[in-house]
């Protein structure tokens, strides 16, 4: 089994940290440590959030499609940090100058009412839940042509670059959170469509999985915390000019300009 000593893990993050600084791709981790385990790549991940000094705000939630799970080899999703560098106001501009391989995609949003931890249901999970809105992820992978693998993904910290909060609306109700229509248009015309029964067959289940998978490492979701249940469709290329928007049923839209 590979054994990395701190100093080694922390010789990797800012490995990644710099690349993402100088918007400049690097070979795969796992190309040099093909052993690399993805329990190894959370520590790599949570000393890479370090490195940046940023606040942490939330986290997200990906390969919660069966798609992305069959693609990747995988039978459960991942998860990244959000901190509050990367938060964007709806309509707000986001510049591609400082990206590599930037790329969007439709999400929901939902913002924690009360701490929460250990192993919830579904519906315990909804319940601690204040609110609920549309999102954009914009992500961005620090590796070369977009190639890498599972471990690669985690220590990069899911390819998270930036995300994008909508209006907040009432919780709805787990049945109805279920089966939401789910859009993407670029320019006023849909290029995505999709439904929230892909994220994990229920929003609300991506979100008490997060929940056990953070009680795995002795963390927990604060009150207050901004979480992304998982794209609801395949990641669309962002370019400069591009107008893009999410819609999803009854919970508005969330959108952003590409400059």
């Amino acid at each position: 089994m590979l054994v990395l000593e701190p100093g080694r893990i922390s010789e990797l993050a800012r490995r990644l940290a710099n690349a993402e600084r100088d918007a400049a791709e690097i070979e795969p981790l796992t190309a040099e440590l093909p052993s690399l385990e993805v329990e190894q790549a959370y520590a790599i991940q949570a000393e890479l959030v370090r490195v940046k000094d940023e606040r942490i705000i939330g986290y997200k939630m990906g390969l919660t499609s069966k798609a992305k799970m069959e693609q990747m080899g995988v039978h459960s999703p991942i998860y990244g940090v959000l901190t509050g560098r990367m938060f964007r106001p709806d309509g707000a501009e986001f510049p591609l100058a400082g990206t590599i391989h930037p790329r969007i995609e439709p999400e929901i949003a939902f913002r924690l009412g009360r701490e929460l931890k250990g192993r919830p249901s579904p519906e315990e999970a909804l319940a601690a839940c204040s609110n609920v809105c549309a999102a954009l992820e914009i992500i961005d992978s620090r590796y070369k042509a977009f190639k890498f693998k599972l471990p690669d993904v985690v220590a990069d910290n899911s390819s998270c670059k930036a995300f994008v909060l909508g209006t907040w609306q009432p919780v709805p109700t787990i049945q109805k959170l279920g089966a939401l229509a789910m859009s993407l248009t670029v320019g006023g015309k849909a290029v995505r469509n999709g439904n929230s029964s892909h994220i994990l067959g229920n929003p609300a289940n991506s979100l008490a999985t997060l929940v056990g998978m953070l009680s795995d490492r002795g963390l927990r979701l604060a009150k207050g915390a901004v979480v992304l249940a998982g794209a609801a469709t395949e990641a669309v290329a962002l370019e400069s000019g591009a107008i893009v928007e999410a819609e999803v049923e009854e919970l508005g839209r969330a959108s952003v300009t590409a400059r």
